[in-house]
């Protein structure tokens, strides 16, 4: 048990915690952003990260530092907190990705790693190999076991109070990702970034890159504080959380400032295509677009970085908000909204809705129905196991939501609420069916109900009367064979 990650609640499988870093004396909520500090050009000093945007961990490269005259010296004579004047914690890279970018570095995975120690690092990283997307498995397997053996090494040497992250690669293959993430587990590591994330952020593609976090996942055990390595856009933060990462680096907010783009929830606005600013931020309200646009380019690039990281920080205090009152993926699904591409990793993300269910609470405020996707939500999929548990017997009717009451003798009556299925009697106020749903139903919230129906059939000796006021063929199509339908007017 990794006593220095203790979590505090969840939604899907995304969760609140508390990761203590011992060497720095702190406890960092999570979910957290970790902005990056390039130590020769400070966009954003990180004191002023640390009292105005309420940054508790920062993330800064080592192996720049250590390549340095400039910082090197005053790093090992003073430490890491003095040189970047920051109280928080500090986690360093160790050089990787200058390895992935160069495909060499020089120094080695003990040397780095000893001189994290010696400039007071926090969080510590092993030198692993970042392997991109879609090379060969063979690739992806020999320098798997490289990183893992850098692991081990990292395990066995004696650092003190300074944690280790355990980086997971793998390439785009989950059963690498997953087989990685055990080992890394297996090492007795702290932190467990997934790794080589970049590459595929940068093409948009959140569907794999869900792939491979959830795989990540079920390697680690749930006290495992995960870091999705390299994600920097506000856009993905909802859905990357929900499927279990809880520390988030960024160096987008100065990046894109530099570009003068302009980050929302929503996507990158270019500074010269805007008229007015959407936002509420003390940049936003204090300048205009046209004020930036004045202004000199490292000041304009300081405002926008600063706006930037404002949505940033804003986006995580809203996504621990939505934890806890149950409706992160809500946030999720409108989220998703803004970009298909995140469309794309929300469907991935409920792919695996039996890993999400496993973490989801049993009982929240409230369920609002906000797309085809809210179909396949854990709250829908409970449901549907639980009636696999219902055994009956005798005649059932189940009856659409505003059906009358119909003719015959039956030994129970059900109501059908899309998108769960069927209710039994007495328990239509109840939790998760209590849901907010659009009087226009879609089609994929009458079929999630059809599988209600189908799952009470599958251990049930009732005979089944299903009832309806005009569903779609396209739902009905799918009804077992057993049970009997009939149409009658709605009330």
């Amino acid at each position: 048990m990794r006593e220095h990650f203790e979590l505090q609640g969840y939604d899907a499988a995304g969760r609140l915690g508390e990761l203590t870093v011992p060497r720095a004396d702190v406890t960092v909520e999570t979910p957290a952003l970790l902005p990056v500090i390039n130590p020769h050009h400070e966009t954003i000093e990180p004191r002023r990260l640390e009292m105005e945007f309420g940054a508790e961990m920062l993330i800064t490269n080592s192996y720049v530092i250590y390549g340095s005259d400039e910082v090197r010296e005053p790093a090992l004579e003073d430490g890491l907190h003095d040189l970047l004047d920051f109280s928080g914690a500090i986690m360093t890279d160790s050089g990787s990705f200058q390895l992935a970018e160069y495909g060499e570095i020089d120094v080695t995975n003990e040397e780095i790693l000893a001189f994290q120690h010696e400039i007071g690092t926090d969080i510590g990283t092993p030198v692993d190999i970042p392997t991109p997307p879609d090379v060969s498995r063979e690739r992806a397997v020999d320098e798997l076991a490289t990183t893992q053996q850098r692991l081990e090494v990292a395990a066995d040497l004696d650092f003190g109070e300074m944690l280790v992250n355990a980086p997971i690669q793998g390439s785009t293959y989950p059963d690498l990702r997953e087989r990685a993430a055990g080992d890394a587990y297996g090492t007795g590591l702290d932190v467990f970034p997934v790794g080589a994330m970049v590459p595929l952020m940068n093409d948009y593609r959140y569907g794999d890159m869900i792939e491979a976090v959830m795989a990540a996942k079920r390697g680690l055990g749930e006290d495992a504080p995960v870091h999705l390595f390299g994600a920097g856009h506000p856009m993905m933060f909802a859905l990357a959380v929900a499927a279990g990462c809880d520390l988030f680096d960024s160096a987008a907010y100065a990046l894109y400032a530099r570009d003068d783009r302009y980050l929302t929830v929503r996507g990158t606005r270019h500074l010269e295509d805007l008229e007015y600013f959407p936002c509420e931020c003390p940049i936003c309200t204090a300048h205009s677009p046209a004020d930036l646009r004045d202004r000199s380019g490292d000041e304009r690039m300081r405002l926008l970085a600063e706006h930037n990281l404002h949505v940033s920080f804003g986006e995580m205090r809203r996504i621990k908000q939505a934890i806890r009152r149950g409706n992160l993926l809500e946030l999720v699904e409108t989220r998703a909204r803004a970009h298909p591409t995140v469309i794309d990793g929300y469907r991935a993300l409920l792919a695996y809705v039996d890993q999400l269910e496993a973490t989801d609470p049993a009982s929240k405020d409230a369920f609002f129905y906000l797309s085809g996707e809210s179909a396949d939500r854990p709250e829908v999929q409970r449901h549907h196991d639980r009636l696999h548990r219902i055994e009956l017997t005798g005649e059932l009717l189940v009856r659409s939501d505003g059906v009358s009451a119909t003719a015959g003798e039956y030994d129970d009556v059900w109501t059908v609420i899309p998108p769960f299925g069927p209710i039994p009697g007495g328990l239509e106020q109840t939790y998760p069916v209590t849901a907010e749903v659009p009087d226009r139903i879609d089609d994929r919230a009458y079929r999630s109900a059809i599988r209600g129906i189908t799952a009470l059939t599958e251990h049930s000796d009732a005979s089944i009367t299903f009832v309806h006021d005009g569903w779609p063929t396209s739902a009905l199509d799918r009804l077992p064979d057993s049970v009997d339908v009939s149409t009658v007017p709605s009330e």
